[in-house]
């Protein structure tokens, strides 16, 4: 029997993702705590510093990531059990958002903490982007795990 969908190395790199993105989430308050010390002529906290690089150097290592992943998915595209329905070309669309909105969030987030400050605010636009993405794939994946459910179960709903 054929296996259907993504390809392990695929998986693997859409958690990593998915982790990296969460420590983005969870050091993000720290960008600004540290900058408004900065502004306010005080040392900020060597906490906040340290979670300021970490936000950095994540960053880095998801722009990395989704540019392998980009990679893979040209050379390696996930495998269809049939023909593509409107909710298969729904996900697409929603993947393309995905790698669009982290690639060019890892840029920004780049541009802002090395060349110039100036796109920050694009920055936080795209974090609130990339959770109403993460919002409607969480809704997605529920979804498609119900309607499994109601079916025969025999397609694979690996993540891509």
């Amino acid at each position: 029997m054929m296996r259907y969908g993504y390809r392990a190395s695929q998986i693997v790199l859409h958690w990593v993702v998915a982790g990296l993105v969460s420590v983005q989430y969870l050091t993000g308050g720290s960008i600004e705590r540290t900058h408004h010390a900065v502004h306010m002529g005080v040392q900020p906290s060597h906490v906040d510093v340290l979670l300021h690089l970490v936000h950095n150097y994540a960053g880095m290592a998801i722009g990395g990531v989704m540019v392998l992943r980009l990679l893979l998915r040209i050379m390696q595209p996930p495998s269809m059990a049939e023909p593509p329905t409107g909710a298969a070309l729904v996900a697409r669309a929603l993947h393309f958002g995905f790698y669009a909105a982290l690639v060019a969030q890892a840029a920004l987030g780049f541009v802002a903490s090395y060349l110039t400050f100036s796109v920050a605010p694009l920055h936080v636009i795209g974090s609130y982007l990339i959770l109403a993405l993460v919002t409607v794939h969480f809704a997605a994946a529920i979804w498609h795990i119900d309607q499994e459910r109601r079916n025969d179960g025999s397609h694979d709903p690996s993540p891509g």
